[in-house]
């Protein structure tokens, strides 16, 4: 499948690429690592008059230690530095484990923090060829008005499918976002609405810069595990990232959270109120198992059915639990 045609801008600030988001707003496309634009671009998902490449914005990347208030992570940053970064691979570990699950290690080498977390939702009806979703009658998220998942619904439940999101959330995370009047920070928590076809709070003028992990969430035991089809290049079709802090042999503080099977990344309801203060075992493990398939809502949205991908969330989310209690 081919590109459409398109003209190709560079930014070497974060304000030159604002200006040029606000410029062409509506009719450009940021281009970071390229690793799910491209495909979507071939796909005609999205035809952009103009692709803004902001790899050359230095200021936007890297990881930077803030003493005493937790690090900074750049949006350009690469996958592959998080997973391998010793920092945080020491104090904030479930981020590494997400990023590290992330498709291939070449996929890693060129995709980026920012990227992915703003990578678009994902559906069966919807990820296609032109001709297959023409043949289909396209759906809400793109040129008709039909939901295949939920026929006769008004709600586009294309599912998001990014790992290191949820890692994030179970991090208390905040991201600044740059726009025409100026950077404002908010919790990852309230970047994204819940929609699977407007998914993110993110204005057509504004680009994604910066995520901080605070100080506060440091030094949690971190573990991720994720479901896919095969071991590599997939998206998850589920996933659980566990954050835990033990003290005395019980359970100081913990955060739950599960993506790919519901529009947005979540949190899961009553997992910290059960865990804190508790021993952690099996029987307690498997009850947050549960709590977190009852907040996973997988629809037909991809090859896998949603009986097993929500079964399987509450089998990785009762390991997880295990793991990070044991590490």
């Amino acid at each position: 499948m081919s590109l459409p045609q398109f003209q190709l801008l560079f930014a070497q600030t974060t304000q030159e690429a604002v200006e040029l988001l606000t410029k062409y707003a509506g009719k450009i496309r940021v281009l970071a690592g390229g690793t799910d634009l491209i495909p979507s671009m071939q796909q005609k998902l999205f035809e952009p008059d103009y692709v803004l490449d902001i790899r050359r914005i230095a200021e936007i990347g890297g990881i930077r230690e803030l003493p005493g208030s937790g690090v900074e992570i750049g949006a350009l940053t690469t996958l592959t530095m998080i997973e391998h970064s010793e920092v945080l691979r020491r104090r904030y570990p479930v981020l590494t484990e997400a990023a590290a699950t992330v498709a291939s290690p070449l996929l890693r080498n060129m995709g980026t923090m920012g990227g992915n977390i703003c990578l678009d939702t994902r559906c069966l009806w919807y990820n296609q060829s032109l001709t297959w979703r023409q043949a289909c009658g396209f759906c809400i998220k793109k040129d008709g008005d039909l939901c295949h998942v939920a026929p006769g619904g008004t709600k586009c439940w294309a599912a998001f499918s990014a790992d290191t999101p949820a890692a994030l959330l179970c991090l208390n995370a905040e991201l600044e976002i740059v726009g025409p009047s100026g950077a404002r920070r908010v919790p990852i928590s309230d970047f994204y609405t819940g929609l699977g076809d407007n998914y993110r709070r993110l204005q057509a003028n504004e680009l994604l810069t910066r995520v901080f992990l605070p100080e506060a969430s440091a030094d949690y035991r971190g573990v991720y595990r994720k479901l896919r089809i095969r071991g590599s290049i997939d998206y998850p079709l589920a996933g659980v990232a566990v954050a835990v802090k033990r003290s005395n042999g019980r359970c100081a503080d913990a955060r739950v959270a599960i993506t790919a099977v519901n529009p947005a990344p979540v949190m899961v309801k009553g997992a910290r109120e059960a865990l804190v203060g508790e021993v952690i075992d099996e029987a307690l493990a498997e009850r947050i198992g549960d709590l977190a398939a009852k907040t996973a809502k997988p629809l037909t949205t991809s090859a896998l059915t949603p009986e097993y991908r929500r079964e399987m969330i509450r089998v990785f989310t009762k390991r997880s639990v295990l793991a990070a209690a044991q590490s």
